[in-house]
């Protein structure tokens, strides 16, 4: 403080002297003093203004891919808190105007809920819900497991992931998301697969009803009978808008990254109707919708 009076007193004592030269006016010498001022003060108050540019913050926050779904592994500190053993130790990684959220499948249902952060900072009203997915492992057995979707601030570093118990008790952990890979190129090898025998794919009549009644999907929808004796239909929604689906709690992504959002439902017979729950990103925030769509087999004439 003392160096600063210092300097704006030799800036006084400079102007004066300037004055009694004739080289500036009185008026001259006060609006000197206010602009000298006025900056010593904006110096003081903000003296490293350029290292924490707001802009710089935000492109930090970015998660640094490219919008679309991949495959990454999910890493956490502790082996009683992993991802199913049929998922490999991956999440689906789903990126949206620079955010990323990574879907994982736990082992059972025994974690209820997740926070992004630590106990400590715990806010209720920000608790990840878990759904329900049906697992099936390498013999055969079927279990209904937790899944979550969990935000990801960022990739390859340690980030808090708090969890809580069936018995009520909350726990502190660190999680990480590394390694991201295109998604599509498993969902391609999959469904060319699938693609080879298109010829013998037969066709169902497809019904919407539910939501505003704007969103349609297309009917006659392909169908295929797999080796369990389902069938598995491919719904085409009139939007490219949908990320997900959730049907008899199993939670599903398109099988597509472009075009209108196509996902592949299975049922066990023919006619029936499902209730399902659609995710829509077309507003400004994200909205789950029931529908409800109606499956009936579909008779050409001759």
């Amino acid at each position: 403080m003392h160096k600063r009076i210092l300097g704006i007193s030799a800036v006084i004592t400079l102007a004066f002297a300037s004055v009694a030269c004739g080289k500036e006016t009185e008026v001259d010498v006060i609006e000197t003093l206010e602009a000298e001022n006025e900056i010593a003060i904006v110096e003081e108050e903000n003296p490293e203004a350029d290292a924490n540019d707001p802009e710089s913050d935000v492109e930090e926050a970015s998660i640094g891919l490219e919008d679309g779904i991949y495959l990454a592994n999910f890493d956490t500190d502790s082996s009683m808190f992993h991802v199913n053993e049929t998922c490999d130790g991956k999440g689906i990684l789903t990126v949206k105007d620079g955010k990323a959220t990574i879907h994982i499948a736990l082992v059972s249902k025994n974690i209820v809920n997740l926070y992004l952060g630590t106990v400590d900072t715990l806010d209720e009203s920000q608790l990840l819900e878990p759904t329900v997915e049906e697992i099936t492992y390498p013999d055969g057995l079927t279990e209904e497991v937790n899944a979550f979707d969990v935000p990801v601030p960022w990739l390859d570093e340690e980030f808090d992931l708090a969890l809580l118990g069936k018995k009520g008790i909350w726990y502190d952990h660190k999680v990480s998301v590394s390694n991201p890979q295109p998604y599509e190129a498993t969902t391609e090898e999959t469904t060319s697969e699938e693609q080879e025998d298109v010829s013998e794919a037969e066709t169902v009549l497809v019904t919407l009803t539910g939501g505003s009644g704007k969103s349609t999907i297309d009917s006659p929808a392909k169908m295929v009978q797999n080796d369990a004796g389902q069938y598995v239909v491919t719904i085409v929604w009139s939007s490219p808008h949908y990320d997900y689906m959730i049907v008899d709690g199993e939670k599903i992504f398109p099988i597509n990254t472009e075009g209108n959002s196509t996902f592949e439902i299975t049922i066990s017979e023919i006619p029936c109707v499902v209730d399902v729950i659609a995710d829509t990103v077309a507003m400004s925030t994200p909205h789950e919708i029931e529908y409800t769509i109606g499956f009936e087999y579909m008779f050409e004439a001759e």
